[in-house]
Parts: C-alpha cells; structure tokens; sequence
C-alpha cells in the first residue's frame, strides 16, 4: 500500500468514526494490537488491530496477498521462525502469544484454540490413517487410549459431518475427497473443545450443501460450547450470513472493520465496496444451432474395489459412477454438480479415459473406450484438463514456458524451439499473462494466474474438448469474475466444449448451458442451466440451489447429518 493510501484509509477511520476502529477489548478472548509481520525485511501485515470476544464470530476477508493467513497464524505464532518478524502484541485467553514460552504455546495451540488450515491434503499427513491423526490432536492434551480413544475419534469425525465414519478410520488422506479431507482437520481441531476456533477458508474445496452443514455446525458449536471463531475466507456471501464482525485487509493493512451488516449496507472504503460489487455475473454465449455433439458418454459406470483383511480381499465396491449418460456439443458448457463423492471429478476422468470405465465413450463420433494407449495419444491434444489446483498441478522445476510447452514436445515434435516458444507466447497472451513469464516458475505468481498458466497449457494444444474441474474454487471472488470472462472469452473465439465441474453454482450459473446433477454416482436431474436454478424438480437440487443462493428449501434425504 503506497503512502497515499495510508492515509485515506487514516483520513476515513477519523471521519466514519466507530465504523472504521477497532473495537475496544470488552474482556476479549483474542486481542491483537499492532501486529505488523515482516519476511526478510519486507512487512506483509502492517499495523493491524483487531478483536475476539467470546462467543462472536470475526471475518477476516480480503484477496489472496492481503495479509489474512498471515494474520491469523500470528496468533498461535504458526509462522516460520526463519524469516517472519512479527512485532506488535497478541493477547490469547491472557497470554502474550509473541513472548510465550514453548510448554505455553502447547497448552494454547489445540487447548485453548484450533486451527483449520485452507488445504487439507498438505495439513494432514500422507502416511497415517484418519484415526491416528484424529486421536494424535485428543492425545496430546488428554490421557485417553484404546476404546475410549477411537469413541471419541468417531464422535469427532460424526460432529464434523464425516458419513459413516466408523468405516473409514484405516482410509489414508489420498483415499478421502476433498471435502472428507477437510471434515478430518475441523475433526482434529475440536478435539479438545477449544474456546477459540481459527479457520483459514474452512469451506473453499467443498460443495454448498457440505458447507452449509459446517457453517451450521460451527454455529451450533459456539452456542454449545461459547466457543468463539476467528474466520478467514474470500466468500462474501459466507461472511454476511455466519459473521457478527468484518475486518477488510488489503495489502497488509486492515482498511476498514466493523459489524457486518453496517459494513455490508454502507461499506466506507472503496477496496470494501469492490468486494461486495464482485461475484460471477452473466452468462455464456448461445450454442449454434446444429452445432456438432464433441463428447458423449452412454451408461458410463466406474466401481472401486473396497478390500479388507491381511490378504487384502476384495469384499465389496463403491459405485462411484452408476450409469451416466452425456453430451456435450460445439460451443456448449454443461456444468456438473453434486456434493463431494457424488462421482463429478470421476466422471470428468472417465470421459478422457484418465480412468477405467465401462460403457461407451464417444470422441468427435468415434468410440474411444476401446483403444489402447498407443491408439488414444494421437487424440489426447484434442481432449484436455484443467485440474482443481493449480499449485499442485504445476511443476515447481519447471518454468511456465516449458510447462505450458510440454504438450507441443509431445504432439508437435517437428517445431524448433523458436516456434515452439512462439506457440507459448501466444498461448499466455490468450489467458491474459504476459510472453515475458514464461521464464518465471509457479511460486512467483498468485492463485489465479497459476489457473491461467493451466488453462493456457490446455489450449496451446488447440483442444475441442475441456474438463474444468473446479477451475474456480480456490480463487478471490474477483478473480473468479476474471477466471469466468476468459473462460467464456474462448469459448466464444474458439467454439470449445466444456465439461465444467464445480461446487460453486453462483459460478455454474455464469458459465453453463445446461447442468446435470450428481448424486451417489447417479444423475438425478439435468435440463437448461437456467430452468435447473430457477426451477430445480428434485429434492435434492432444490436443497443445493437454497444452500447456494439463500433459498428457503425442504431439506433433501441424505443431506443432514
């Protein structure tokens, strides 16, 4: 933030008064005055005040790079010791987080407070099952074992939404979704029934149902136990539903705090006002009449052995697609919804034959489920993926032009290096980043531009068919707007298919011409995208459109915990 801004965001705090201070500590639970955090000299919060009383929830909301996490990890003092400087005072139940010594951060990180990190699948550890991390967070501050330990890993994971939770305490994190993954960590932090619960984007990788189910559970928790919660999030929406208090960062500085719904009703500074403008809007392009069917699945099924036992026998499978037909046309996005582990991300493998199924896929009119490998790469660089996370999707040793070149080594071996980094150029150029960045590596750039190298490194192969897989869902309400444009920028210039896959149907509603909805591997209802939101037939669709859009709505079977 340039010194200009410091000081229109002084100037407003003195004319708005109380709207723009920090409230004064009434016997707070959590007090942070003047944190300023710094990384090798150079500051990334800076002067930020804020406080927790017991019992309120208090939003730290913001783009990505605005200081959040940084903000809330400072308050169990969870940054790194080489390299982060923080100074300033955080008080925690009492207890001076900066100054405290080791056997004190012990007693308040898990005792006195939980932490819910935004990704769970590095958080948790590759190596061990569900129940011993879930035990490992009780264990290390109560002196339970053996049956009584393992009840109260399963009452956790039950309290958490975690379904049949008994039946998947020896899965592995890489066995579970996404949103599995992340009720084991909100497990792990209430084991110990803290009074304060810090969530860095708790609900970012789950579906709307899901999270309206933590949201629910996290506000039933406060009035049961008083616990407070410190959330931290991109989802507005989030915010003006389950928060009593904002706090706005940008760039490292909090520019604006107060209650929510007089922040919301008559928000003071201009970045606050962005925010709240800011959500996916309009929709797509109409697809041509007569335009060519690209893809087509008929009665597409995949089944994962479930095995058990030393000999590790197969005594059951899970149906993780059960008969599921579709088409998706030139110029058309057909959006994919469902809760976690209703078989989208499945299905979309399935389709580019990423994973074995059964029943008849059909590619530009020729049935490709029976060609082998050999048969199927000539087509592969018409059929492309853009995965869920961009981060782990991209090679750290690679630069963003040998990652987004690495297709045309495969399909275009004749061209020399100067056409192929003239390719790349033009593939970056089209996703909005600059030729001059492909000699940079993923970790220099933010959330979304990561998704834009992706996106690009899927269209400098010139596809006609794309899988987006939650394309979305880990970005900045901003960025999602930008993300969404493009998206639909090139579909237009370049008549592609979407499979779009997403958890977010604020998002769905904006890209797709007709949504199909998933349940247990099943589709339950499909039809035009605007009829589906404005008039969803099933039970099940209706209580994902009011968990989306704030709806009131019958609740569908097998929604509740």
């Amino acid at each position: 933030m340039s010194a200009s801004d410091g000081q229109s965001t002084n100037a407003l705090h003195k004319e708005h008064g109380e709207l723009n201070r920090p409230r004064q500590p009434q016997g707070a639970l959590l007090e942070v005055h003047n944190l300023t955090v710094a990384f090798r000299g150079s500051p990334v919060v800076q002067g930020v005040s804020f406080s927790v009383e017991k019992g309120e929830t208090v939003a730290l909301v913001g783009e990505s790079g605005s200081g959040k996490s940084v903000t809330a990890l400072s308050c169990l003092r969870l940054l790194p010791a080489a390299g982060a400087n923080p100074e300033g005072r955080i008080v925690l139940d009492g207890t001076d987080v900066l100054t405290a010594a080791p056997d004190e951060l012990r007693r308040l990180r898990g005792g006195v407070a939980g932490m819910v990190f935004q990704e769970p699948m590095t958080s948790l550890n590759p190596l061990h099952t569900v129940e011993r991390q879930v035990a490992e967070a009780i264990t290390l501050h109560q002196p339970l074992a053996g049956s009584a330990l393992r009840a109260r890993v399963i009452e956790l994971l039950r309290r958490a939404g975690f379904p049949k939770a008994e039946d998947r305490l020896g899965a592995y994190p890489h066995q579970l979704s996404g949103g599995q993954r992340q009720r084991v960590m909100i497990a792990a932090a209430l084991a110990n029934d803290p009074k304060l619960l810090i969530a860095d984007e708790p609900t970012t990788a789950l579906d709307v149902t899901i999270q309206a189910q933590i949201l629910e559970l996290l506000e039933r928790l406060k009035r049961e136990l008083g616990m407070a919660l410190l959330l931290i999030t991109h989802d507005l929406n989030i915010v003006k539903k389950h928060a009593d208090r904002v706090v706005v960062m940008k760039d490292g500085r909090a520019v604006e705090q107060g209650e929510v719904n007089t922040v919301f009703a008559a928000p003071q500074h201009d970045y606050t006002r962005m925010l709240i403008a800011t959500e996916p809007r309009g929709q797509p392009a109409p697809v041509e009449d007569g335009a060519a069917e690209v893809m087509r699945g008929d009665d597409v099924k995949v089944s994962f052995p479930i095995r058990r036992g030393l000999m590790r026998r197969v005594v059951a499978e899970v149906k993780a697609v059960d008969g599921v037909s579709l088409s998706v046309r030139e110029g058309e996005t057909v959006g994919l919804v469902g809760e976690s582990g209703s078989g989208k991300t499945t299905l979309g493998l399935a389709m580019l034959r990423l994973e074995h199924s059964e029943g008849a896929i059909h590619f530009e009119g020729r049935d490709i489920q029976p060609l082998d490998r050999g048969a199927l790469r000539p087509l592969r660089r018409r059929m492309q993926i853009v995965f869920q996370d961009p981060f782990g999707a991209l090679s750290p040793r690679m630069s963003v032009g040998e990652i987004v070149g690495e297709g045309l080594a495969v399909h275009e071996a004749g061209l020399n290096a100067t056409q192929r980094a003239a390719t790349v150029a033009t593939a970056l150029q089209e996703v909005g980043l600059q030729p001059g960045m492909a000699e940079r590596y993923p970790h220099e750039f933010s959330g979304g531009q990561r998704q834009r190298i992706a996106i690009a490194r899927a269209l400098v192969l010139k596809p006609r068919f794309l899988v987006l897989d939650e394309p979305t869902s880990a970005l900045d309400v901003s960025v999602q707007a930008q993300v969404v444009e493009l998206l639909r920028d090139l579909q237009a210039r370049h008549r592609l298919a979407y499979l779009f896959i997403s958890h977010d149907l604020r998002v769905v509603r904006a890209m797709a011409h007709r949504i199909i909805v998933l349940k247990d591997g099943k589709v339950v209802e499909e039809g035009e995208a605007a009829q589906v939101v404005a008039e969803p037939r099933e039970a099940y669709t209706r209580a994902l459109m009011a968990a989306a859009f704030d709806l009131r709505a019958e609740a569908a079977p097998g929604l509740r915990n």
